[in-house]
């Protein structure tokens, strides 16, 4: 039974959220209440807040203000330089790369939670970052991030193959002592940090887990600076962790710059320590329409992104990007090119479009892969669906990244009706014999328009219009879950860098990363997995960047992906608000900075 501290805390938050409800009732009082409540909004939703399943950009999100991580990323700094978060410095690297020895911070505890003694949440120690890394490696969870780690770290595999007891050490997992980790590597990982700051590898306390089983995904239980309240299908609602540690904020460490962030009221949060708000919301709104109306009504959600059919509304100039005078009175406003790109995957392990046993066969596929992909028009893409701002880019090394080669050829973004109907017709495909094709996608208004402009494309090759069908799911996680089962012949997605290093996106092409890991593709090819696994030890050099090259021409020749285009976000937000929003590699651990005037 919890005892009066727990009892105390519980009625501590009734209260809480009585104030809050009525503060959700009636949003324009925000301002003259006393609470500080923020509402963010994105255009998904998390399909779990288990952070060894946070896949997507809507989990972490959420998971990385619920939980803490050793490494986080400035707040400001761009290039994107990463910060010791529950770490107390950076690691330090033994001079063979292969040992990572971190301190962690002391008196760091987790959430209230009747399955601590006394309801109390604990303090943190090393053997709790252990334990959260060794549940990426139980089969039972079907975890997703499992790909960071797998033949890094010495005897984690092994452990996975022995049975996954978690009484069980790992001989390359040590906790020196309770407040100090060793990590051992079977061989360079220059990515390893990087990999330390992601969800995926956010602490978690394995009596909470035990405790819940499969509902820690719906009631998470971190030490991170909000404290999960609330979690359905259109929002989750989070409160300001009072025992969060006092960590004032140092605006210069951070990154900031005046010609950059002057005028959004960032000095306001000099020297004061994080999370500012009471209550943070965030709400998934698919429908870009529905987010734009509740984003302008002013009493509702906070942040948003521009929606396509608002371009004229926002827009005054494209070329340099100019707003119109009204929106830049009434909103902040920022913008830039993300740090990931949308593309078109076919899935190879389907027969009908990827690897076939039949060599003549397979060939004929690959032929109708590339002809779909020499069909498709991402100019016609980038002025109907991204205000003609995106830049469009061959094969899957993105323009974020030091890596991404400026003068690679760009035969394979360029629609070409000529070559396409040439290598379907060399190749025996008719109208007659094309395949069934399916769309997979999760149902929006605006991915059926996607779908229409794709139906159109492969009309104009002769695909027949039966012949195409528009495969909607009711989620992203309906429609992830397909993928991750190999149900999904042809999709379309976006991906979010997890760290600045174009390995973030080889990797998705890596054949032991196959589902239900990050290689949504099933993409096998042992030269293109050579290759990988030679780079992955190496240091960013010039050789390093040419391996990386050459598995990213090896993609392209084969057909898998029909890619690139990285968007120019532009973010807006209510001038209450103190904020600079990014999705991208900061991911949601900026919503601890946000501050309501």
């Amino acid at each position: 039974m919890a005892d009066t501290k727990y009892l105390l805390y519980l009625s501590l938050l009734v209260l809480l959220l009585s104030g809050c409800q009525e503060q959700q009732n009636t949003p324009e009082k925000n301002t003259a209440d006393t609470e500080k409540v923020y509402r963010h909004s994105i255009d998904g939703k998390p399909t779990s807040l288990d952070p060894i399943k946070a896949s997507s950009v809507y989990s972490n999100l959420l998971v990385v203000n619920i939980f803490d991580t050793l490494y986080s990323y400035q707040y400001l700094a761009r290039p994107f330089q990463l910060k010791p978060n529950l770490a107390t410095t950076m690691p330090q690297i033994s001079d063979d790369g292969l040992t990572y020895t971190i301190s962690i911070k002391k008196g760091v505890k987790f959430h209230p939670h009747p399955a601590f003694k006394d309801g109390v949440g604990r303090e943190i120690v090393a053997a709790d970052f252990i334990y959260s890394i060794k549940r990426s490696f139980d089969p039972k969870n079907r975890a997703s991030g499992a790909w960071l780690w797998q033949n890094k770290i010495i005897g984690l595999d092994d452990w996975k193959q022995a049975g996954a007891d978690y009484d069980k050490d790992v001989e390359g997992l040590k906790s020196l002592d309770d407040h100090t980790i060793q990590i051992s590597l079977l061989q360079p990982y220059p990515q390893l940090i990087y990999s330390l700051a992601m969800g995926f590898a956010a602490i978690t306390p394995r009596e909470v887990v035990e405790s819940l089983g499969a509902e820690f995904g719906s009631k998470p239980i971190g030490s991170g600076p909000f404290i999960l309240d609330q979690f359905n299908s259109e929002a989750a609602y989070l409160l300001r962790n009072p025992d969060f540690r006092q960590e004032p904020l140092d605006l210069t460490a951070e990154g900031y710059s005046a010609a950059r962030h002057e005028g959004y009221g960032l000095e306001a949060l000099a020297d004061r320590s994080p999370p500012f708000l009471d209550r943070l919301e965030v709400h998934f709104i698919n429908e870009s329409s529905s987010r734009w109306q509740s984003f302008t009504k002013g009493s509702e959600i906070h942040y948003t992104t521009v929606p396509k059919d608002k371009q004229n509304t926002v827009l005054l100039r494209k070329d340099p990007i100019e707003l119109h005078p009204k929106i830049t009175s009434e909103y902040h406003h920022s913008y830039g090119m993300e740090a990931g790109f949308v593309y078109h995957g076919f899935n190879m392990a389907d027969p009908v479009f990827g690897y076939h046993p039949d060599a003549a066969q397979n060939n004929k596929n690959k032929a109708l892969r590339c002809a779909i992909r020499s069909a498709h028009d991402w100019q016609q893409k980038n002025r109907a669906f991204y205000f003609g701002l995106g830049t469009i880019f061959p094969g899957i090394i993105p323009p974020a990244v030091p890596e991404y080669d400026a003068d690679l050829s760009t035969a394979s973004i360029e629609k070409d009706l000529m070559a396409a109907k040439k290598m379907l017709a060399d190749n025996g495909w008719q109208t007659q014999n094309l395949p069934e094709f399916e769309y997979h996608v999760t149902g929006s208004v605006l991915q059926k328009q996607f779908f229409e402009q794709m139906r159109g494309f492969l009309n104009q090759v002769g695909y027949p219009n039966q012949k195409i069908k528009y495969h909607p799911y009711p989620s992203f996680g309906n429609f992830n879950q397909a993928i991750k089962n190999r149900e999904a012949p042809f999709f379309f997605l976006g991906w979010t860098l997890d760290y600045p290093d174009a390995e973030n996106t080889l990797q998705l092409f890596y054949g032991p990363n196959q589902t239900p890991g990050s290689n949504n593709f099933n993409y096998q090819n042992p030269a293109f997995d050579a290759l990988f696994e030679q780079s992955s030890t190496m240091l960013p050099s010039a050789q390093r960047t040419a391996l990386y090259r050459q598995m990213n021409q090896m993609v392209i020749d084969d057909c898998v992906v029909i890619s690139g285009l990285s968007r120019k976000k532009i973010h807006l937000w209510h001038k209450n608000i103190i904020t600079f929003p990014d999705r991208e590699i900061v991911g949601g651990f900026h919503l601890r900075f946000v501050d309501v005037q």
